[in-house]
């Protein structure tokens, strides 16, 4: 009887041990869950904290230079950035030209001169115009064409309208990218923002949102003004948020557009070709490089300048921009030195 009290009993310790064991398992186990859910949680905390864009409201932004500005890692996420000019191979520009080639994919700037310098920007001033359309415009709308539309300086690129026409969103979006007309930018411009001035606010707090510091806008079409400037890099940042609409991109691509509005009981088309060269054929890129499209721009005091989107061979795509080329063929070659080096 009593070695069967002590078997039992043997028995009772055998059972209390492994009990521990297991007991003392699963706490290591949730322990390890709990240590590996903070981790994660922790993780994710500053995946969070580097994605965010640069806002112009932060102590950092408002005590940092531009140049500082674009290599800090909460602005440089997802983006192309440099400190400074960069030299490639021999690249270069002619004479007093600025420009730059950034690869979009791989977040790198190959190429770039006078990136952070001031520069005029002509029309392509409207791609920040068309970027405020999309977000904040009805493509069905339709506007009644006023006298402060069509009252620009003479010589100005114009569509054509007369007070009093009616004309959709849309087709005003179309005559904005594709011509590049003065009047649909205003056009756009006083619908949007209920008058110019306030579109023009609105378009120097969308610029600022992107972290393009050295840009300011006292016009939606870019005519000259020596308080309306941006720089090489801006650009890039304007162009690379525009391309994130799908509108954008698509308008972007034509090399033509029929443009169609209402003057009292006439509907009104005209035909509008592309001012950028290498959609209308005049200029042809290099070998093997598709130029999906972008904006023009040219004044007397900005010279000729183009920023576009392309993709080379294997559709990897690009930024190019040349600004203050003497004139449209200087602007065009060395367009076509940047645009040979995406395949390189």
């Amino acid at each position: 009887m009593k070695n069967t009290d002590k078997k039992r009993m043997s028995a009772r310790r055998r059972r209390r041990r492994r009990n521990r064991i297991l007991l003392t398992i699963l706490i290591c186990i949730l322990f390890a869950g709990c240590c590996t859910l903070a981790f994660f949680q922790l993780k994710k905390g500053y995946d969070l904290d580097i994605s965010h864009s640069y806002l112009e409201t932060s102590d950092f932004a408002q005590n940092t230079d531009a140049a500082s500005l674009m290599t800090a890692p909460p602005f440089a996420h997802d983006l192309c950035v440099a400190p400074g000019d960069v030299e490639y191979d021999n690249l270069s520009l002619n004479g007093n030209e600025k420009g730059a080639l950034f690869d979009v994919d791989d977040k790198k700037v190959i190429f770039g001169k006078s990136l952070y310098e001031k520069v005029y920007p002509a029309s392509i001033t409207k791609i920040m115009t068309a970027i405020l359309a999309v977000k904040y415009g009805n493509m069905d709308d339709v506007i009644t064409i006023t006298e402060e539309d069509v009252t620009l300086e003479e010589g100005s690129q114009m569509v054509g309208f007369q007070t009093g026409d009616t004309v959709t969103m849309d087709e005003l979006f179309h005559g904005l990218l594709v011509y590049s007309g003065n009047d649909c930018a205003m056009a756009i411009a006083r619908h949007i923002g209920g008058t110019v001035e306030n579109f023009v606010a609105m378009m120097n707090e969308e610029v600022k949102s992107l972290g393009a510091t050295g840009t300011h806008f006292v016009s939606p079409h870019g005519l000259h003004d020596d308080n309306h400037y941006t720089t090489v890099y801006d650009i890039y940042l304007m162009l690379n948020e525009a391309i994130t609409f799908p509108y954008f991109v698509e308008t972007m691509q034509l090399g033509k557009y029929t443009i169609s509005y209402t003057r009292g009981e006439e509907t009104i088309t005209a035909r509008l070709d592309a001012t950028d060269h290498y959609l209308t054929g005049e200029d042809s890129a290099p070998p093997d490089v598709t130029v999906l499209g972008g904006k023009t721009g040219t004044t007397s005091a900005a010279g000729a300048c183009l920023a576009i989107l392309s993709q080379n061979r294997y559709g990897e795509p690009y930024v190019s921009i040349v600004m203050k080329a003497v004139n449209k063929v200087t602007l065009y070659s060395d367009m076509n030195k940047l645009l040979s080096e995406i395949n390189s």
